[in-house]
C-alpha cells in the first residue's frame, strides 16, 4: 500500500518531467530482471538521441534502506525523498545518484499541486545499463497499462465481475466502520443508487409528461 505521502510525491513529480517535456509513467519493469523503477521519464534531445531518467521516491529509513532492487539504469538517476528523511540518510547516497527533495505546501488547498522539488544533489551521467529497444517497449507496455485504467475507470463497476466487486469490498472493510458510529459506506452506497434511481424515475416521468403534453395538443389542433 502507498502512503499518502507517497501519492502526493508521485503526482508532482509527474507534472514536473511533463513540465520538462518528458514522457513520464510510473511503475515500470525493468529489462534484463533489473527491477521496477518507481518513475521512468523520456526526453528527445535534438540530436534524436533519447536521454532516460530513472526516479526511486522513499518515504522512510526502512524504505530507503530496503533490500528491493534499485533500478538506477538510466543516464540519469535520482532519489526523490522528503526533507527530513534527506537529512537522515544524506551521507548514504552513492556519489552518482543525485537527489530531488520534496516540499509539502503548507495550505495544498491553495495550489495546484500538493508540494514541490529542489535538487538537492545532481546525477552524474551513466551509460544506459539496458538495451534501449527493450526499454521502449516496456515503456509503451506501462503506457498501454495506465491507458487501460483510464477505460476501465471511464466504463464504471460495469467491466468489473460481481466477484471482483466484492473481493474489493472485503479488502475495504476497515474503512466501512460498520458498528462505531461514523460513516457507514455500504449504506451510503445503497443510498446514492436509492437516489440515482429516483433521480431516474423523475427524468422518465417528466419525459412522459412531455410527451403526453405534446400529443395532447395535436388532438386538440386536429380538432
Amino acid at each position: 500500500m502507498k502512503t499518502s505521502l507517497t501519492i502526493q510525491m508521485e503526482e508532482a513529480l509527474y507534472y514536473y518531467c511533463r513540465e520538462n517535456g518528458d514522457i513520464v509513467i510510473e511503475e515500470v519493469g525493468m529489462p534484463d530482471d533489473q527491477g521496477i523503477v518507481d518513475t521512468l521519464s523520456c526526453r528527445l534531445l535534438p540530436d534524436n538521441q533519447f536521454e532516460w531518467r530513472c526516479y526511486e521516491l522513499k518515504v522512510s529509513k526502512a524504505d530507503f534502506r530496503s533490500k528491493a532492487k534499485l533500478s538506477f539504469i538510466g543516464h540519469y538517476n535520482y532519489f526523490v525523498l522528503p526533507e527530513a528523511l534527506f537529512e537522515k540518510v544524506k551521507d548514504e547516497i552513492p556519489a552518482h545518484i543525485g537527489v530531488m527533495v520534496y516540499h509539502q505546501y503548507l495550505s495544498p488547498e491553495d495550489q495546484a499541486l500538493p508540494g514541490y522539488f529542489t535538487i538537492e544533489k545532481k546525477p552524474k551521467k551513466q551509460e544506459l545499463l539496458v538495451n534501449e529497444q527493450a526499454l521502449i517497449f516496456r515503456l509503451i507496455g506501462a503506457q498501454a497499462r495506465e491507458v487501460g485504467k483510464a477505460k476501465q475507470t471511464a466504463r464504471g463497476l460495469r467491466v468489473f465481475s460481481t466477484d471482483q466487486i466484492y473481493k474489493e469490498l472485503k479488502k475495504r472493510e476497515p474503512d466501512y466502520d460498520l458498528f462505531g458510529g461514523g460513516v457507514n459506506f455500504y449504506d451510503r452506497f445503497i443510498e446514492d443508487i436509492q437516489e440515482q434511481a429516483v433521480e431516474a424515475l423523475k427524468d422518465e416521468l417528466e419525459a412522459t409528461r412531455a410527451a403526453y403534453f405534446e400529443l395532447e395538443q395535436r388532438l386538440l389542433e386536429e380538432e
